[in-house]
């Protein structure tokens, strides 16, 4: 599933391509998706200037005059600038045809993408409305982070992963987080100290800022608006790599299910 480095990689893809581009066209292929796309969206879309193309957590927002896009990748989903004339592969469900003969292409294999409407403050929608602060911002703190933790005897890693919590922590960079930081992700969260929770924040700025840097954690389903795939995945330390050994210690890391996610950790260096 694309993490929030790959959804801003890919805002940051496409941007350039669609501000103040104006929609020609709005061509669906297929509308069941997560939720089906409305069938008022041409209506709203087509005539309208794209404004800008901003993010919430993983959320893609194409901001008009008129309204908002709201667009999410899900597990698989892939957002590209191609030409219109370009004919559509089996996956390709959505083309938004802007007036210089270019298209934004949404590729989704698996369908648990989306793309809705709203005419009010995208903020407020009931996705996005009670979406915790953004992590590479001054809203994500120490202070804030550990508060939220008082009294809980939820997993670390689980607590960091809550998009009620914090946007955007997804698996990957919940376990190298974690890592850096040297706490165990079974931990429950009302026992970490406030010291290791400042540890965590920097380490989860530090990580999320990296991987943005450098285009995304390349993973299966996922390439770069522009094709080409991600860098970061050379980096990661501890995702992905349960049973060989700690780039820190040697010992063999650990790997476990936790919320039916894979959590990967080395037994000696974190606690």
């Amino acid at each position: 599933m694309p993490e929030l480095p790959e959804v801003e990689t890919t805002r940051s893809g496409i941007a350039p391509h669609l501000q103040g581009q104006r929609v020609d066209n709005v061509i669906i292929r297929q509308r069941q998706l997560r939720w089906p796309i409305p069938a008022s969206l041409k209506r709203h879309l087509v005539g309208q200037s794209i404004v800008s193309v901003g993010r919430r957590g993983k959320y893609i927002l194409l901001e008009t005059l008129a309204g908002w896009g709201i667009l999410h990748l899900g597990m698989s989903g892939i957002l590209r600038v191609v030409d219109a004339s370009l004919p559509p592969a089996k996956h390709d469900h959505v083309d938004i045809v802007l007036c210089n003969d270019q298209c934004l292409r949404l590729t989704d294999p698996r369908r648990f993408g989306a793309l809705l409407w709203t005419k009010t403050d995208p903020l407020e929608h009931k996705l996005l409305a009670n979406l915790g602060p953004e992590p590479l911002t001054a809203a994500f703190s120490t202070d804030y982070l550990y508060q939220r933790a008082q009294g809980r005897k939820q997993a670390i890693k689980a607590f960091i992963m809550d998009s009620h919590v914090v946007v955007g922590v997804g698996n990957i960079y919940a376990n190298e987080a974690l890592f850096k930081s040297g706490i165990h992700p079974h931990r429950a969260a009302g026992k970490v100290s406030k010291a290791r929770f400042e540890s965590l924040v920097q380490n989860i700025k530090a990580i999320l800022a990296a991987a943005i840097k450098q285009g995304g954690t390349t993973l299966k389903d996922f390439r770069k608006a522009d094709g080409k795939p991600g860098y970061f995945k050379q980096q990661l330390q501890v995702y992905g790599r349960g049973g060989e050994p700690c780039v820190t210690c040697g010992n063999p890391l650990k790997e476990s299910r936790l919320g039916q996610r894979s959590t990967v950790y080395c037994g000696a260096c974190q606690r």
